[in-house]
Formats: C-alpha cells, structure tokens, sequence
C-alpha cells in the first residue's frame, strides 16, 4: 500500500495561504455588513435578514463546488481552477460592495448592498470550498489535523488584517470613519475592502502557483484505487453519509448559531452598551464599529496562537476532549462580552471567542476527514457546509423577531443567547463517535 508523502512545512503553509487571503474578506464583511446595511438604513431588528445571504450561498453553492472539483481533472488540478476563479468573482465583490451610493439610479443603495452581500458570499464560498478539500487530497491521515491548523493559522491571520484594516486606516492614515449624506459608507470601510480585495487576489495566486496537485493515476494509487470510480448519484451520497457526519452536525448547529448571533449583533450591542448609542450615523457609532473590528482581531489572534498548539493537544488529549473544552473557553467569552462595558476590558472575552474559533476551524474537519471515502471528500466537505448554513439560516429567520418582540431591540441579549449556544455546543461533542481517538500531529 503507498501512502501519500510527508509534505513539508512549506508546501502545507503553500497549499492553504491564499486562505490568507479569503479570510480577510470574510472577516471585513463579519465586521463591517452590519455597520453598512446600518448606514443604508436598515433596522436592528432587520439585521438578520440581511445576514441569510451568507448561509443561503453556502448551502447551495459549497455542495456543488465540492461535486464538481471532485470529478474535475485539469492540467492545472482539481481543486485550484475553482479556487482562482472564485477568488477573482470575490475581489470584484469587494470592489463594488462599498459603492452602493452609485447604483441608485437602478435600485436602492440598501437593495444593492443586500445583492452585493450575496454575490460576495457566492465568491467566498466557490473559492473556501475547495480549500478544504485540497488539505485531504494532498495530506496523509497522520499530517490531516496539522494541515487544517495550519489553514487555521492562516484564516486568523487573515482575520486580523481583515479586522482592524478599517481602525488602522482611521487612526493612521486619517481617513473618515462616519458616515454622510453623500457617502453614506464610510471611507475607512470602502477602503478596506477595497485593500483586501487586491490581497485576496495575490495571495490565491501564490496558492495556485505553489501547489501542484496529484494527477489523477498518481491520486488513485494513493487512495488504494485501480480506476476511477463511477460518479454516484445523490440519493446514493446522502445515504453514504459517514455517521459522524451526522453527530458532528449537531455540535456544529449549536457552534455557528452562536456565530451568526456574533456577527449580526456584536456591533449593535458594542455601540449601545460602551458607546450608549444606537443611531448608525453617529461618530460614536462609527467608533464602535470601528472598535468591533480590533476585538474580531483580537479573537482571531487568540485564534492563530491556538491553533499552533491544537495538533500538539490533540496528540496527547483527543480531538474530541480538546474541542469541547475550547468551546466551553468561547460560551466564557460570550458570556464576557455580554456584561463588560469597558472597550478595553472586552479583550479579555476574545481569549475565550478566539480559542472556540481556532478549534471550530480546524478539528470537526480533521475529525471528519479520517472517515470520508477519498473520491468522494470535496461532496462531503460541501455536504459538512449544511451544518454551517443550515442554523444560520434558522438564526437569521428567527432572531429579527427575537430581537424585536423579546428583546426589545436590545442586541446585548442576543449576545447572550449566544453564550448559551456555544455551552450546548460544548456539551454536545460527547456524541461524537471519532475513527480512533487520536491523532499524529
């Protein structure tokens, strides 16, 4: 039997960088969509409508992505065709989402961004998708869990850069972080994407440079396979579907639950609870967004440094034991968020976020990626994305009226209801049923 070859740092750091990338449009629309459809006009109560764009994307377009780079074989691979042309529909993405003023003549500025916000989700997801599917094709089972902390680390990087862009170019460069009558976008915010959207770009491309996938008698021998297998029909994968699978989707309706209810609040609930405003237009308002940025960077820090260590603990502890305890670490972090009033002090949770996000990135794949069929990883993987569309989806139709009827507009609660996701979540990773307890970092 011929295992795949032990890659180097390099060609794992290579294979996942343009993730770098991605990431750092992700975490700009994570941070800003909320402050933009704001300053377009749009209600506290009305913010999770808007946000089912992303979930609505990813559950129809990751399973379809991950059916057809599985059956693709190019000169330039299987997953990298898809991975540059997503990237290249997200950078005009970035490009236009900011300019929603200018299209008014055809629709709304609020209606175009809610398209925009759409068509970037789509892009993002045609070019994540087949990332993770990449680390499978190209690692061994015993580098599997290094390979997706090594994506992990990447991702917080690009987190970072993604968050605080906003608060650096208002703080350094001066630019405007408050919204007028004829710019309604700030021009802190419409430069960030438009920073971001370029280095998306180029770090795809290194990517797309740097790795050169197995061709296809190579990828079979690898995979203990003398031919390629006959493409399955649907009914036939959905009734594959690896029992863990099934058990992983319960921790993950909790875990993204919870970060949907983080994205779509933490702005609202940082303005009215340190800055005591809700008006969108205010420069209080835009100081707290601007702020929201610096403590989505600050987790995605904690995430990148835990992520160095996740394969170590993994080895000695179990992939189960060390995601359940790092989920315990994020419904601390919630919980922290939702009570201090101190800008500063609000670091302090983003230990406890990060450390959640860190593992939420790396082990339900590394766990999962040990008990799907080779030929058949980019479906699943675009399957798995059903247990991280499917509870946004639900949050987003529910959480308007959460809001409004229960709440009474307060966000702060709505962070709240998130702590208590992330304990479900934690609690519910004692189902899990892994293909061996643990794994070679």
């Amino acid at each position: 039997m011929k295992r795949k070859p032990q890659l180097s740092f390099w060609q794992i750091w290579n294979m996942s960088f343009g993730f770098l990338g991605v990431q750092i449009g992700y975490a700009l629309q994570n941070a800003n969509t909320s402050r933009i459809l704001q300053s377009l006009g749009a209600n506290v109560d009305e913010l999770s409508y808007f946000w089912l764009a992303a979930p609505l994307a990813g559950l129809v377009v990751q399973p379809v992505i991950g059916l057809f780079s599985d059956r693709t074989w190019t000169k330039f691979g299987r997953r990298i065709p898809f991975i540059l042309g997503g990237a290249a529909l997200a950078g005009l993405a970035l490009a236009l989402m900011p300019n929603a003023e200018i299209f008014v003549v055809l629709m709304s500025p609020l209606l175009f961004a809610a398209i925009m916000l759409l068509f970037m989700d789509m892009s993002f997801n045609v070019t994540m998708q087949p990332f993770r599917a990449l680390v499978a094709d190209m690692l061994d089972d015993t580098q599997k869990t290094k390979g997706y902390s090594m994506q992990t680390f990447l991702i917080n990087c690009g987190a970072v850069v993604g968050s605080v862009l906003p608060f650096v170019l208002v703080h350094w460069l001066g630019l405007n972080n408050q919204s007028t009558p004829d710019a309604r976008i700030p021009d802190s915010v419409a430069w960030s994407y438009y920073i971001g959207g370029a280095i998306l770009l180029g770090t795809v491309l290194v990517t797309a440079m740097k790795t050169k996938e197995y061709p296809p008698a190579q990828f079979l021998e690898y995979n203990q396979q003398t031919e390629t297998p006959a493409k399955p029909e649907f009914v036939e994968l959905i009734k594959g579907i690896p029992k863990v699978m099934w058990q992983l989707g319960v921790v993950q309706f909790f875990t993204w639950s919870a970060l949907f209810l983080l994205w779509t609040y933490t702005t609202p609930a940082i303005a009215a609870n340190v800055w005591e405003t809700n008006n969108p237009a205010s420069s209080a308002y835009g100081a707290a967004g601007d702020w929201v940025g610096v403590l989505f960077g600050a987790y995605a820090v904690f995430a990148g440094l835990f992520s160095i260590v996740i394969p170590k603990l993994a080895a000695r502890f179990g992939n189960k034991a060390v995601y359940a305890a790092s989920l315990l670490c994020g419904a601390a972090g919630y919980l922290g968020m939702a009570v201090l009033k101190d800008q500063w002090l609000l670091l302090l949770p983003m230990l406890g976020v990060g450390i959640a996000w860190g593992a939420i990135l790396a082990l339900p794949y590394a766990i999962l990626a040990k008990s799907v069929q080779a030929e058949r990883m980019g479906v699943y993987m675009g399957v798995f994305n059903f247990t991280i569309t499917l509870p946004q989806i639900c949050c987003g139709l529910v959480g308007g009226m959460v809001v409004k009827y229960f709440f009474h507009g307060d966000a702060v609660s709505m962070i709240i209801v998130a702590a208590v996701c992330m304990l479900l979540a934690a609690l519910s990773v004692g189902m899990v049923t892994e293909n061996g307890e643990r794994e070679n970092g």
